[in-house]
């Protein structure tokens, strides 16, 4: 019997359409279960836009750098030793000054009315001492004029006693009449004895009152120079050679007509030619600098070499202040608070594995770095222990080996992958 052609097509179709589908249906779970065991693929960093060393292993300096300024060494602040007015400013901060140059000038009246005062003491007193001399010397010599008197008086009893005697002894004069020109005698030489000794203790007497003025005239005119050193003292000079860098305070500029109590910062006067840098030495690594250590710094047109001098004690910021005396000339344009950059070299390590200094990581810290492949196109993440640190370059304990190759740059928007490829 005949079968219709039509028909045994379909049936084939159908069968064919069934198959398909069945699978169809075992397929796309198996292939979506295998598309999601698949790892994504790494990403591509283009190589040129990351920074690149290799492991190296011989001798390292270990440095640690701070910006700072450069500050003079011998800085004169010029207070106030009174009050005053200040009348006039002579200088303005900039200029070069020289010891005996005139800064400002100050006034104080009642200073001035007061040396004015004790100098016309000092006149009253001398002209009071010479009048004294005079009248002391009048009363000496109206003295001197008794002695001499009684002197005389003394030597004309006397030989009048002798001549009594002698006309006694020859019998021409009674003894009564000789006794008492002796007696005469005797009493005109006490006189004149005791007007002698008054003499000598008004000779010593003058000379006591005349030192006592003359006391009293060294103590007024002591005083007297003493208040004109102070009114000398309102005119305020410079002292030093250098630079006057400031008049007043850096909150407080002085004016003209402006009042100055004592103690107020007039003026500061620097020394250009001697300068040391004042470098700021994060606190983390400034624990290992020491003085005495030799160090750089550059001022943006020469570098100085220098060595640690200070240390400040305290934090301020995070940093610690380390003042480095200069050995060399200074370059043309170095002057006080000229921005710097200096580098101490804190020590020589003979034969170390190091590498240049990644973007983060410490001393002592375990960090992530992507390490490049033996072809060089893609990186692998590896652990990294790193050891004593310098500026440029940090020491490798574990982790990396002499001559790989590994990404410093900041890759911290890889942190979530561990490979990436290299374009």
């Amino acid at each position: 019997m005949d079968i219709p052609r039509g028909k045994e097509v379909a049936r084939r179709k159908l069968i064919r359409r069934i198959v398909w589908i069945t699978m169809a249906i075992i397929a796309i779970p198996l292939i979506t279960w295998g598309l999601s065991r698949l790892k994504p693929a790494a990403p591509t960093v283009e190589r040129a836009t990351v920074w690149i060393d290799t492991v190296k292993r011989g001798p390292m300096e270990r440095q640690v750098r701070g910006l700072g300024t450069l500050v003079p060494e011998d800085v004169l602040w010029i207070p106030a030793a009174f009050e005053g007015h200040v009348d006039k400013i002579m200088h303005l901060p900039g200029s070069v000054v020289r010891p005996n140059d005139v800064l400002i000038v100050l006034s104080n009246p009642d200073m001035e009315l007061a040396a004015a005062d004790l100098e016309w003491q000092v006149k009253a007193a001398e002209a009071s001492y010479t009048d004294l001399s005079v009248q002391l010397k009048t009363k000496q010599l109206q003295q001197k004029s008794l002695t001499e008197q009684a002197h005389s008086d003394y030597m004309q009893a006397k030989l009048t006693a002798d001549r009594d005697q002698q006309l006694t002894k020859e019998g021409l004069q009674s003894d009564l009449t000789t006794k008492l020109s002796v007696a005469k005698s005797e009493e005109l030489l006490n006189s004149y004895n005791l007007s002698k000794q008054q003499l000598d203790m008004s000779g010593e007497s003058i000379q006591a009152q005349l030192d006592a003025q003359r006391v009293n005239i060294e103590k007024l005119k002591a005083a007297y120079e003493l208040k004109k050193k102070q009114v000398e003292q309102l005119t305020i000079r410079a002292g030093v050679d250098g630079v006057l860098q400031q008049l007043g305070t850096a909150t407080q500029v002085l004016e003209v007509g402006q009042r100055v109590m004592p103690g107020a910062i007039l003026a500061k006067i620097a020394q250009p030619s001697k300068l040391k840098a004042t470098l700021k030495i994060p606190e983390t690594q400034a624990k290992d600098v020491q003085i005495g250590q030799e160090a750089e710094v550059d001022t943006r047109n020469g570098i100085i070499p220098g060595h640690v001098t200070r240390i400040d004690p305290a934090v301020t910021n995070g940093t610690v202040d380390v003042d480095v005396k200069l050995a060399g000339a200074l370059p043309a344009g170095a002057r006080p608070d000229l921005s710097v950059d200096g580098t101490v070299e804190i020590e020589r390590l003979s034969d170390v594995v190091y590498v240049g200094r990644p973007v983060i990581g410490q001393t002592g810290q375990k960090v992530g770095l992507f390490k490049l492949d033996a072809d060089g196109k893609g990186a692998t993440r590896v652990t990294v222990t790193l050891g004593r640190a310098s500026v440029s370059t940090i020491e490798i304990v574990e982790g990396l080996n002499v001559g790989d190759q590994v990404i410093l740059s900041d890759m911290s928007q890889w942190d979530a992958q561990n490979r990436i490829r290299l374009n």
